[in-house]
């Protein structure tokens, strides 16, 4: 609500806050996540002032949020699992220092063999998978569990249920826009995204979204350093500095071949680095 922010503390208060003058001096807002120093307002004002935006952790620009931990890519059989956008975001969460986990919902669709099939693809790419149904409750204990302690968003393309999720994780039986009384909730920095705190758990809304946004281009040198599985095989690679494309004696794209890594995951990389070629080569444009 124009330029009013949601300070909660510790112990639970909340303070309604504006941001003082010299953030937009500075071309600083503050994001949903932040943590603050602040100054509560009088019993005479309407609201207090947000003093210092401590150093953020991370920070994205869609959706505008800082200080995640956890990055929860969210999937389910239907629709069909966009698997070029889950690389993205495993890539992005490893370019932010963000622990990622694969979460695959709608369980009662399939009967989990949509999660046992990404589960054999990301193993060697130390992703953990989670088989879950928000609609039966199917491993919802085991994910909650994962949740406790972090400062999580879940992301993933739209239809896979994540609103669902969240509701059923925190026993939310309300339609969309409702809170359960079991939790608390408070608007931060933008009408669409919120972050809400319930049994340990620190969890972003951020409905409308599907990809994490960082907001700088990759370098493309960089894009085989976000791939695990491909970082213990290139000192194997014949050529220093290989691409594991087009390169005779590569470790990493032979070892995709023979089924040693997920052929799936090397087949995105190369369309990653592709894509990553253009972008930087139009960086300045």
């Amino acid at each position: 609500m124009g330029g009013l922010y949601t300070a909660r503390t510790d112990d639970g208060l909340e303070y309604v806050l504006r941001a003082k003058k010299k953030f937009r001096r500075q071309r600083v807002t503050p994001l949903v996540g932040d943590r603050v120093l602040f100054t509560p307002g009088e019993i005479s004002d309407e609201h207090g002032w947000v003093e210092e935006i401590l150093p953020r952790a991370n920070q994205f620009v869609r959706p505008p949020v800082a200080n995640v931990t956890l990055l929860c890519v969210t999937v389910s059989p239907v629709p069909e699992p966009d698997c070029l956008l889950v690389d993205k975001l495993l890539v992005f969460a490893q370019m932010q220092d963000l622990t990622a986990v694969l979460v695959v919902n709608k369980n009662d669709l399939d009967g989990g063999e949509t999660a046992a099939r990404l589960a054999a693809a990301y193993e060697r790419a130390g992703v953990k998978v989670f088989d879950v149904s928000a609609s039966s409750g199917w491993g919802l204990k085991e994910l909650k569990e994962r949740l406790r302690g972090e400062s999580a968003c879940f992301s993933g393309q739209s239809g896979v249920g994540k609103s669902s999720l969240l509701n059923a994780l925190f026993s939310v039986r309300a339609q969309t826009g409702e809170i359960s009384e079991k939790i608390s909730r408070g608007k931060n920095t933008t009408r669409h995204t919120e972050l809400f705190e319930a049994d340990g758990c620190r969890v972003y809304d951020t409905p409308g979204f599907s990809l994490l946004e960082i907001g700088e281009p990759l370098d493309p040198v960089m894009v085989q350093e976000w791939y695990p599985e491909m970082r213990s095989l290139r000192d194997q690679c014949r050529f220093e500095g290989c691409c594991h494309v087009s390169e005779p004696g590569c470790a990493v794209r032979e070892a995709a071949q023979k089924g040693n890594i997920d052929m799936g995951r090397y087949t995105r990389y190369t369309i990653l680095l592709e894509d990553a070629r253009e972008v930087w080569k139009n960086r300045y444009r």
